[in-house]
């Protein structure tokens, strides 16, 4: 077994226009000061990160590298979950989706979804390039409109939303194979991939590829009422990456799982800072451990209650306290007999 890594923190909620928000030096030294150990990096940011510099230049690689060092951080993973929603866009949402892109592609969506896969293809480089082994984000939906099944889908209609996920996802997990990176999905509804289900039926087309992987998130769990210990038993060699969010669910005689179209403060289920929802962490990191996970245990703080800074510096500490220092050894080691297999002949009644 071995131990989690941690605590990090996913940069993307923190990112801003002002200080120490705005540049990468500058959020690292603040994730240091409350005593993060790694951070995750939104690849959309371009304050924080030039994703195809990083891609082509293994020198500006390295001064990433060398500016999270330089605040005793290690970059643990880059993460393109609006580049990778993109990769498959069901044209209801266009309007919406245009803000995930840059401007040169709105109301274009043949060009944004090219856009996006050739994000996909710098980010499966750039991870390379910093010395990482997995990579977040989102698969995108085309099937996800058509969750609820009435009206009657058609003969047909998912299978195939789930044919072209893969078609365009295939090529994508070529090049993260080829640069030696894991692929994580974070199951997440307004996903095509938001829980075991549909993972299997996605991973059953791309043909089990190697890289396709997930990012686990109990917080998406709890929202949909799914057993996320359970998942973690069926789902454990396939879990890559690990964002730690808390969330709770409580449904009343007015609203339940889809929560009325209400605002997040007056959903059923809503996120919460870590220690304020009701995910059971002392069991996930538990069965993590018994598992052999090998990544990073990372903060993705989305509360609509506590203030953020609120939420980082007690993420950090609620995650160190979490964290399992593995055992060498076996607890009963101190009455082991020593015995050969002679001894275990002789003990069966066998010699």
């Amino acid at each position: 077994m071995r131990t989690i890594k941690g605590p990090a923190i996913f940069l993307a909620q923190f990112a801003g226009d002002k200080a120490p928000f705005n540049s990468f030096d500058a959020i690292c030294g603040w994730a240091a000061n409350y005593g993060y150990k790694g951070v995750q990096i939104p690849t959309w940011v371009t304050s924080l990160i030039d994703l195809e510099k990083a891609a082509t230049s293994k020198t500006y690689a390295d001064e990433l590298t060398g500016t999270a060092a330089k605040h005793g951080l290690e970059i643990t993973e880059l993460s393109t979950h609006l580049q990778g929603q993109l990769v498959a866009a069901h044209p209801v949402y266009d309007t919406m989706l245009d803000g995930f892109a840059p401007p040169a592609v709105h109301n274009n969506p043949k060009a944004r979804q090219e856009w996006a896969v050739q994000q996909l293809h710098w980010a499966a480089k750039a991870s390379k390039n910093l010395g990482l082994t997995e990579h977040a984000t989102f698969s995108g939906a085309l099937a996800w409109p058509f969750l609820y099944p009435f009206p009657q889908r058609p003969a047909g209609l998912v299978e195939e939303a789930f044919d072209e996920l893969a078609r365009r996802w295939t090529p994508i997990l070529n090049a993260f194979d080829e640069n030696g990176v894991d692929v994580g999905y974070e199951l997440h509804p307004g996903e095509d991939l938001f829980d075991g289900v549909t993972f299997e039926m996605f991973l059953d087309r791309v043909k089990n590829h190697p890289r396709a992987n997930i990012l686990y998130d109990p917080s998406h769990m709890v929202l949909q009422q799914l057993d996320y210990l359970d998942f973690i038993d069926i789902y454990h060699e396939r879990i890559k990456l690990f964002h730690v969010k808390d969330a709770e669910f409580n449904p009343t005689g007015r609203q339940g799982v889809y929560s009325g179209y209400q605002s997040w403060i007056n959903r059923a289920g809503r996120f919460r800072s870590l220690g304020d929802g009701q995910v059971d962490f002392a069991s996930i990191f538990s069965k993590m451990a018994q598992y052999d996970f090998a990544g990073w245990a990372v903060l993705e703080w989305e509360c609509a209650i506590k203030h953020p800074e609120d939420g980082a510096r007690e993420g950090a500490e609620f995650i160190r306290n979490h964290i399992i220092h593995v055992t060498e050894h076996a607890f009963d080691d101190f009455a082991s007999a020593g015995t050969d297999l002679a001894a275990n002949r002789k003990i069966l009644g066998l010699s």
